[in-house]
């Protein structure tokens, strides 16, 4: 009866093929004979990359029938165990007994839901099939976890929500700003961009207010399922007001301890360590990323506070009340997020603090190959000298002259102590133009 079931779900993929899907700038790797891992954050798009690829395989003459998808979200497999997985093959050859199954290639979507999964996946990748990608939205699927359960076998391609490129191909914009109409249509695309939500679905949602209810749903579905869940969290009421805090300091030096005493001081009981694994917790389901204090001695820069960047400045506005003053930690998020999305694994992102402050120091190995400093507005006299004076600091302290200003709108260049200063309008920069 399974194998019925089973051989339905996988004729039923094949009929779909080639999906109706958006392009996203990141392709995952063809015929590369690794387990490919897609993870990343909730409903950002996992599964798409998946079909995206089977697309690209399609189109370069692999067969629909050489396509293995097997979705384990299906009510019908609800009860499925590990030692239940061999039907998946053994459905497949009896479907295609003509075809070798190392010739096949394998999309596992939502597998974490079988306990012991990764056995079987390892197994087939040792015995039968080199070509398998295996997607998820639990925090099971984790890449952390994902690297332990496959012991090092995966090739991991870590997926985020749009990117602004992206985020103009969804809404079918042009990203080219040869006319001064372009220009203008990007800027106001830009801005939205930068206070909205970039998840695929919201975008693609017309109504504000069922893309309000999906925000709000995709945040209790972490908070409860990632966090609570996963990790045995019970004090969900405290669990959510510490995860609000992080996302109100977005931008800021975050210092754990000071939560605490904030929590104690309410007469609230959670344990201080308690609140450090937090900070880890909501890092590894993707919630958050967080940047160290730059410093040369590692040891240091790990006793540093750290600063935490939101993965959805959409997801943060959905969550906690708008701010006035949110422009400016919005774009700081986006132009993080940017930059966390194109890193290369050499590279490195910290900030910096002395006298004064610069947003971004990034490194390649062990050179310091660049200095952001983000501010959505310049004219203000003492913003462009906190600017300038936290850029020319950070430039002493790291010996590192490239040095750049990302705005809402400015573009222009100039000189400051022997020093050259760019300052590009963020649609700009975001773009790679």
């Amino acid at each position: 009866m399974k194998k019925d079931i089973i051989k339905s779900l996988i004729a039923i993929k094949q009929n779909e093929i080639p999906f109706n899907v958006i392009d996203r700038d990141v392709k995952l790797p063809i015929n590369r004979g690794k387990i490919i891992t897609i993870p990343g954050v909730r409903r950002c798009g996992k599964s798409t990359m998946m079909e995206i690829a089977i697309n690209e395989l399609v189109s370069n003459g692999v067969p629909r029938q050489n396509i293995l998808w097997m979705g384990f979200d299906d009510e019908r497999l609800v009860n499925m165990s590990s030692d239940e997985l061999d039907e998946v093959i053994v459905s497949y050859m009896e479907m295609y007994p003509e075809i070798p199954i190392k010739d096949v290639h394998i999309f596992l979507d939502e597998i974490q839901l079988i306990k012991d999964w990764e056995y079987f996946v390892l197994r087939v990748y040792k015995s039968y099939c080199k070509n398998i990608y295996v997607c998820g939205s639990n925090a099971t699927m984790l890449s952390t976890e994902l690297g332990s359960a496959l012991r090092g076998y995966p090739l991991e391609y870590e997926t985020y929500p749009l990117s602004f490129n992206e985020y103009c191909r969804f809404k079918g914009i042009r990203n080219t700003c040869f006319l001064e109409q372009d220009r203008a249509r990007l800027k106001t695309a830009f801005e939205t961009y930068n206070r909205s939500s970039s998840f695929p679905e919201v975008v693609l949602t017309v109504s504000e207010s069922e893309q309000l209810k999906l925000l709000q749903g995709y945040f209790n579905t972490m908070l409860l399922r990632d966090l609570a869940d996963h990790y045995g969290i019970s004090n969900t009421g405290v669990l959510r007001y510490f995860v609000k805090r992080i996302m109100a300091n977005l931008s800021k030096p975050t210092s754990i301890n000071a939560i605490y005493n904030d929590l104690k001081s309410q007469g609230l009981k959670i344990g201080k360590d308690d609140l450090y694994l937090w900070a880890d917790y909501v890092c590894n389901i993707f919630m958050f990323a967080r940047i160290p204090k730059y410093n040369r001695s590692i040891v240091k820069e790990q006793k540093s506070l750290f600063k935490y960047y939101c993965i959805d400045n959409g997801l943060r506005s959905a969550v906690i009340m708008p701010q006035s003053n949110d422009n400016g930690k919005n774009l700081e998020n986006t132009i993080f997020m940017q930059l966390n999305r194109t890193r290369l694994p050499s590279d490195k992102i910290s900030y910096y603090q002395g006298v004064a402050e610069c947003d971004f120091v990034i490194q390649r190995n062990d050179s310091v190959t660049q200095l952001i400093q983000v501010t959505w507005d310049m004219s203000d006299p003492e913003t462009r000298t906190r600017e300038i004076n936290g850029l020319l600091e950070a430039s002493a302290a790291t010996q590192c002259d490239n040095l750049l200003i990302i705005t809402n709108d400015t573009d222009s260049s100039f000189s400051c102590q022997g020093k050259e200063i760019r300052i590009v309008p963020a649609w700009k920069w975001l773009l790679g133009m």
